[in-house]
């Protein structure tokens, strides 16, 4: 079968045709443009990257400072409980020989007394 003479477009429909296809690949090229604005290069990428493990760097640094100033504090505070306790322990060695020894040595004395031997 073949085909009529009026199937197939003329100039115009071909010419408007094109203008579309044209139209249509502007549009695509301005959208690609558009996404290629937001890729960065593979230097700038990899500058970046370095700058992020340097601040991750400083940042672990600071953080094993901090780290050992903890440590110290929390020893000078160890520290000072021991010696607090052995403070405390000689004001009760204290305590006991001022008011407790003489109480002591006082009671005997009246015992002694009382049984009738002469000091």
């Amino acid at each position: 079968m073949s085909v009529p003479p009026s199937a197939e477009p003329t100039l115009w429909e071909l010419h408007r045709a094109v203008s579309q296809l044209r139209e249509d690949l502007r549009g695509d090229l301005a959208q690609l443009a558009a996404r290629l604005d937001q890729v960065v290069t593979e230097d700038v990428y990899r500058a970046d990257q370095r700058a992020v493990d340097q601040r991750i760097g400083q940042i672990e640094a600071g953080l094993a400072g901090l780290r050992g100033e903890h440590d110290q504090a929390t020893e000078r505070a160890e520290q000072q409980r021991r010696e607090d306790q052995v403070q405390a322990a000689a004001t009760r060695r204290l305590v006991l020989s001022s008011f407790v020894s003489p109480l002591l040595l006082m009671a005997l004395q009246l015992w002694l007394a009382s049984r009738g031997a002469t000091p």
